[in-house]
């Protein structure tokens, strides 16, 4: 049958990419392998859009074990102990289908860390909606809220945090991206590279179904007015199997028997096979006749197409292919050899008696597209509205409205869904600058952030993309924790519109800045074009998670004062940048402007200031300052601790909503004792570090002196009113 233009446009491939197949195969190709170029070529398997520019991110220093190119990255903590981890998008399966589609995005980025041999410790988060107006919002909300919390506790791993965050530009297509942390040996980390001729090719997990045909290809394309008919294409997931196929694999990984493997992800058993053939520089045979199926007669399109969840892909040491197999008959769950490892570097498929594909493996992995594709630059917004005026607004009611608002309300009712606790190993939960979980049975921990800032990078890509590597960086050191890589989910919308395509050119510029100088390598990481509806294209969204290292877990700190009596200081800088703030937005409805500027040099040294007071048991608590300002951050601090706090205002001070509403980054408040506070100060005046005394903790108000004095209760019921009346 001859291939005809429909089917092409219908497979997301253009018609100069179907010519350059029928040259790499010397043929046409039939509808079997059409769809497997499909899957292999589109945007979200093959990066042909991306590649280029991720190449200038730094993905090495000397504790990066695995960068980029693997199912997650993994990085050294010493002790022979190695963390793995990864971020990913499931993005339009979840605005088509919420509970399934983040349910399937949990499952999916879980088996990308256990297939390199981790036992996965931690999930975070980080899911962006639409403006809480919008008809669909709250459906979504708690659609994805509901899938995350339970494929998450019901497999047995502790979502730990993340963020959620509302704006318009989501209205038509949702973010959700989902991470996790796992902990290995690091003497024992499986790779999905295929090595050896005639080696058994082994399906395991569960069964194929006809859920996610497509999938890969529709997280590849624009959403319009016909998304709700894709529905057919969202995964459909089972924790409790997944819980199996976890324990299985982690029990054969003891048995030195596997040469490779690979989760059936995006574009299943296509995607698996391809690349584990692809690594190894050799070919694989499939025999489809032996693929376990859950429907009847499933066609060899449907199987290799397939994105059911719960499968994995191996190649053994064929000695030890019969142990292999009671493992998996002990957790009940299939284990079939399907075909071979071969020499000539093709992927073969049979069914019934007929060899149904035969494709050069380079076609569908070297040779697929990569485009250069045009941009344009993001100039620097002028610094236009006038922000000395401001004597017609109320500082108090600005205040309370904005930590009142959708995004600065407390999120508890969301994080209280997820099981935090599960595994005894979490020392600190959701609600602070990061989580930290202990690595078990040893005297250490990993802190965990998750961020982004989609106005900054939507206003100056560059700068934005520092900002939130910046941002990432802070958190972690107000938990004490040493900064050691990061990993990221890139959130973008059509890049074959030139203005989106700057957007994520100038953000990984920014990116890479930030991250080679503050030595802070991208381990693993995700991008996800296409994010919009009918040429309307999200904001920017890159997302950061980072992972630090806690050498002392008794060091650990957190963002909650500690004691009525204490010294409050900030640390940096303060200007009072209001472009672009929760103020601007919130309160003035203006969202003009430049990003605050970032001074690298700034961040490097506040922070490793930072770090060193926690090291000599000097801040009772540290708290970043980021979006809402100085006062918002504040408000965090006491509303957690159920503890006050007199702010005093700087003497000269010429505007009061800059300084407290300001954005500048680099910045930090600390709680120090005051009998400490003498020693501090000699330690800021050594290292030349920039600080203001702000305030003192007090029992129970939130005062800024001449302006408001609010009872702590009171405060927190108007910054939990939001979700409760949501």
């Amino acid at each position: 049958m001859k291939i005809n233009k429909e089917q092409i446009e219908k497979h997301g491939l253009k018609l100069e990419e179907y010519n350059k197949i029928k040259e790499l195969l010397g043929r046409e190709a039939n509808l079997l392998e059409l769809g497997i170029f499909s899957a292999m070529w589109n945007e979200h398997c093959s990066y042909k859009s991306s590649k280029i520019h991720l190449k200038k991110l730094p993905t090495k220093n000397n504790i990066v074990i695995q960068g980029p190119g693997e199912n997650a990255g993994v990085i050294d903590i010493g002790d022979d102990d190695a963390i793995i981890f990864k971020i990913e998008s499931h993005n339009h399966p979840s605005f088509i289908e919420p509970y399934q589609g983040a349910a399937t995005g949990v499952g999916g980025i879980l088996r990308d860390v256990f297939t390199m041999g981790a036992r996965p410790i931690a999930l975070m988060n980080s899911i962006h909606f639409g403006s809480p107006t919008n008809k669909n919002t709250q459906n979504l909300l708690n659609g994805v809220v509901s899938g995350i919390g339970g494929y998450g506790n019901s497999v047995g791993i502790p979502t730990v945090g993340g963020e959620t965050k509302f704006n318009s530009t989501y209205n038509e297509n949702i973010l959700v991206n989902a991470m996790a942390v796992g902990h290995a040996n690091k003497n024992k980390i499986f790779y999905s590279k295929a090595k050896g001729i005639n080696k058994p090719v082994v399906y395991v997990g569960s069964k194929t179904g006809r859920d996610g045909i497509h999938g890969a290809t529709m997280a590849s394309a624009e959403f319009d007015e016909n998304s709700e008919e894709k529905k057919p294409t969202v995964q459909v997931g089972d924790p409790f199997t997944e819980k199996l196929l976890l324990e299985a694999c982690l029990e054969l990984m003891k048995e030195n028997s596997i040469i490779s493997i690979q989760d059936m992800g995006a574009a299943g058993l296509t995607s698996s096979s391809i690349e584990m053939a692809s690594k190894g520089k050799l070919g694989i045979e499939l025999d489809l006749n032996k693929v376990p199926c859950r429907e009847n007669n499933m066609s060899p399109y449907e199987m290799m197409l397939s994105e059911s969840q719960e499968r994995m892909l191996i190649i053994l040491d064929e000695k030890k292919e019969k142990k292999a197999k009671k493992i998996f008959d002990k957790w009940d769950l299939d284990f079939v050899v399907i075909g071979k490892t071969i020499e000539t570097k093709k992927l073969k498929l049979h069914y019934k008696k007929d060899l149904v594909a035969d494709i050069p493996i380079e076609a569908l992995s070297s040779s697929a597209p990569q485009y250069e594709r045009k941009w344009t630059k993001t100039e620097l917004p002028k610094k236009e509205t006038n922000f000395k005026n401001l004597k017609k607004i109320n500082f108090k009611e600005s205040f309370l409205k904005i930590i009142s608002s959708s995004n600065h309300s407390n999120k508890k009712w969301i994080t209280e869904q997820y099981d935090q606790m599960v595994m005894c190993d979490t020392i600190q939960k959701s609600g602070s600058d990061a989580a930290i979980i202990r690595i078990h049975k040893k005297n250490k921990a990993i802190a965990v952030a998750v961020d982004s800032s989609a106005n900054y990078c939507k206003s100056h890509p560059i700068t934005g993309g520092k900002q939130i590597v910046c941002e990432n960086w802070r958190n972690l050191i107000s938990m004490g924790a040493k900064p050691i890589a990061i990993t990221n989910c890139l959130n973008f919308g059509n890049p074959e519109n030139p203005e989106i395509m700057g957007q994520f050119a100038e953000t990984i510029i920014g990116i890479k800045e930030a991250c080679e100088y503050l030595d802070y390598p991208v381990v693993s990481g995700n991008v996800s074009f296409y994010n919009g509806t009918n040429k309307k294209n999200i904001f920017p969204t890159p997302v950061i998670g980072g992972v630090g290292i806690i050498q002392k877990p008794e060091k650990k700190i957190n963002h909650l004062f500690k004691k009525a009596g204490n010294s409050v200081l900030l640390i940096g800088k303060t200007f009072g940048h209001l472009y672009q703030s929760a103020f601007s937005n919130e309160i003035l409805s203006i969202n003009e402007g430049p990003p605050p500027e970032i001074n690298l040099t700034n961040e490097k040294n506040n922070g490793e200031f930072v770090l060193e007071l926690i090291k000599q048991n000097l801040a009772l608590s540290v708290h970043d300052v980021s979006a809402g300002g100085t006062i918002v951050s504040l408000a965090e601090m006491s509303i957690d601790s159920s503890l006050g706090v007199k702010i005093e205002k700087p003497k000269n001070l010429n505007n009061i909503f800059e300084y407290f509403f300001g954005e500048d980054q680099g910045r930090y408040l600390v709680e120090i004792d005051k009998n400490n506070l003498n020693k501090v100060k000699d330690l800021f005046k050594k290292n030349n570090i920039f600080h203001e005394m702000i305030g003192v903790t007090q029992k129970d108000n939130f005062e800024l002196a001449g302006e408001f004095n609010i009872d702590i209760k009171e405060l927190s019921k108007i910054n939990n009113k939001w979700y409760y009346n949501y």
